[in-house]
């Protein structure tokens, strides 16, 4: 059972020795290793209202360690931050992944988003639970699960991770399109790659109006949100955009 039990506290262990590298977090993480199903249901019952009033997103980890297509189940309500922040990461690593429906749970989500606790977990698999052949099977070892798997899975749940902590509100500061020239921010040659970030800059500020994060502008302009971000931090060092963690802050221009 290697890709259905020990991968997860693998990569999940591996996730927590990154978050303990980071100088500065936005958020604060509890990371929990328990059997399924009972591990769980009693880890609930002891801490229901802390989680309920402070979990903001967090995924469940399983089967995370073979090297075929990402698999995504989400939340019950689908539409929370976690399930936002892993399929835009998914479409973006692994266009052919696979999207199963809350009807398709199976491990701990199903206590995670249950009626009455309603927690924000979304789950990001490789193969998922029940549907490799392996499964439940002496082939689930080490031959199935891999060092590329493992890392792979490590990978989307890290981008999931930072695309959580990287999600504000963006605001231009000027009216009409900035000049980026006088800035440094137009380059002096032109190549595609060097057209292709333009174009990617100038479609986040057409859309940084405040009311959107840049979670979503990611969605809309169709650009990785890891690769706006250093756009978005070369522009609010130059005073072109305004940063906030909500979307009221801002008044007008």
């Amino acid at each position: 059972m290697a890709n259905n039990e020990l991968s997860g506290p693998v990569v999940t262990t591996a996730l927590a020795q990154w978050l303990l590298t980071l100088e500065k977090r936005r958020y604060t993480y509890r990371i929990v290793f328990v059997p399924e199903t009972i591990g769980s249901i009693v880890y609930l019952s002891k801490n229901l209202e802390h989680l309920k009033q402070n979990v903001v997103a967090g995924f469940n980890i399983t089967c995370i360690g073979d090297e075929r297509c990402y698999s995504f189940l989400p939340s019950r309500r689908g539409d929370s931050l976690s399930d936002q922040a892993a399929m835009h990461v998914l479409k973006n690593i692994d266009s052919g992944y696979k999207k199963y429906s809350w009807l398709d749970r199976g491990s701990d989500e199903r206590q995670y988003c249950a009626p009455g606790v309603d927690l924000p977990i979304a789950t990001i698999m490789r193969s998922k639970y029940g549907e490799y052949p392996e499964y439940h099977t002496s082939l689930d070892d080490l031959n199935l699960v891999t060092p590329a798997g493992l890392e792979g899975g490590y990978t989307a749940l890290r981008r999931a991770i930072e695309s959580i902590e990287q999600n504000v509100y963006l605001k231009v500061t000027v009216y009409g399109e900035p000049q980026l020239g006088k800035r440094g921010l137009y380059p002096t040659l032109s190549t595609k790659a060097s057209g292709d970030q333009v174009k990617a800059m100038m479609n986040l500020i057409s859309y940084c109006d405040g009311s959107l994060s840049l979670l979503e502008i990611a969605n809309r302009i169709d650009e990785p949100i890891w690769e706006l971000v250093p756009i978005v931090e070369k522009l609010v060092t130059h005073g072109l955009l305004e940063q906030s963690y909500t979307a009221t802050k801002f008044s007008s221009v």
